[in-house]
């Protein structure tokens, strides 16, 4: 795995294209799949992504478009998956030809709702990609501060480290930094989880409550994280580490995110529904929160953040009581 493998990526978004920028800096040709094909009409013409992190310039010349998943399957060995998690069943039910041979990365940074599994069981599961064959994009590293070439971390987990450091040298340039560990199930859920505990700050964040209370928030987050992936797969990680608690503030935090952007409408007394569609965007936490929820009743696990956020969207009880039940568990 090298500068020579043929890497494909499957999405349009805006990570999607963050990851094409790094990758561009040590590939020399990029195999990528777009659905609408007016799309890749538009992007060939303007050098640029129509739609997303469109201040971005690629030299089009050195980019392989497709809209047959198929086609950018049978042409990639390293095939990068970063669409919403929302799609993920949907896009991938359109394959005709096999998974197993190719190796796998996801950077969903959400789970398989239905099936409620991160992609990484799911791929192993119901396309038979070996766990050897499988990688996770985890880490504080929002799109936008990527297409800026503001100085990013992020961790690559793969059970297999020498690969997993092979792919992360296809991501190395002046403004990205990588790491790599074998924890793709506690990197996995963590990023899964994170999103959750982000939007239960743009939620506090929605209804005045300051920096403090955040800190608290935060720091309690952590701690059910932790809770949570020691559980689900106990082994000696450090959660303290970017992967884990790095990527939990930024999110919890930026600007940028969307988790705490949909929270913080919710906040602010907008409708579930309002906020979805005023937001353009997936908020991953939405579709997360209900299958952890669901995979808790397994694990009994002790989660009041989880349980406050899943009670405002799906239970719809009102935030002011909600938020404030849970104050009196944070510590």
């Amino acid at each position: 795995m090298d500068e020579t493998s043929r890497v494909g990526i499957i999405g349009s978004g805006s990570w999607a294209t963050a990851i094409a920028k790094m990758l561009m800096n040590n590939v020399s040709e990029l195999n990528w799949y777009f659905r609408n094909p007016k799309h890749i009409k538009r992007f060939r013409k303007d050098g640029r992504n129509p739609n997303y992190l469109t201040s971005v310039d690629f030299d089009v010349e050195n980019i392989h478009f497709f809209s047959d998943i198929n086609h950018i399957v049978e042409e990639s060995d390293i095939i990068i998956i970063a669409i919403p998690s929302a799609f993920l069943k949907l896009t991938l039910s359109e394959l005709s030809i096999p998974l197993k041979g190719k190796f796998m990365v996801s950077a969903v940074k959400g789970l398989v709702s239905e099936d409620n599994m991160i992609v990484g069981t799911f791929l192993n599961e119901f396309y038979d990609v070996p766990l050897e064959d499988i990688a996770i994009i985890t880490g504080p590293c929002h799109a936008e501060e990527v297409a800026l070439e503001r100085l990013s971390y992020l961790t690559i987990a793969c059970h297999d480290l020498k690969r997993g450091r092979a792919f992360s040298s296809l991501l190395n340039c002046n403004y990205i930094k990588t790491s790599v560990t074998d924890d793709i199930y506690g990197t996995e859920y963590s990023a899964v989880l994170k999103n959750i505990i982000a939007i239960a700050s743009g939620i506090c964040h929605g209804m005045g409550y300051g920096d403090n209370f955040q800190a608290v928030l935060m720091s309690n987050g952590i701690q059910e994280i932790k809770r949570f992936v020691d559980t689900v797969h106990p082994i000696n990680r450090d959660i303290k580490s970017s992967a884990y608690l790095g990527d939990l503030l930024v999110t919890g935090y930026s600007q940028f995110s969307r988790n705490r952007m949909f929270g913080t409408m919710l906040g602010k007394g907008y409708s579930v529904k309002y906020a979805q569609m005023e937001m353009l965007m997936i908020a991953e936490g939405y579709y997360a929160v209900k299958s952890i929820k669901e995979i808790n009743e397994k694990y009994k696990v002790n989660m009041p953040i989880t349980d406050a956020v899943y009670n405002i969207i799906y239970e719809r009880i009102s935030p002011a009581i909600e938020i404030r039940l849970l104050t009196e568990t944070l510590r």
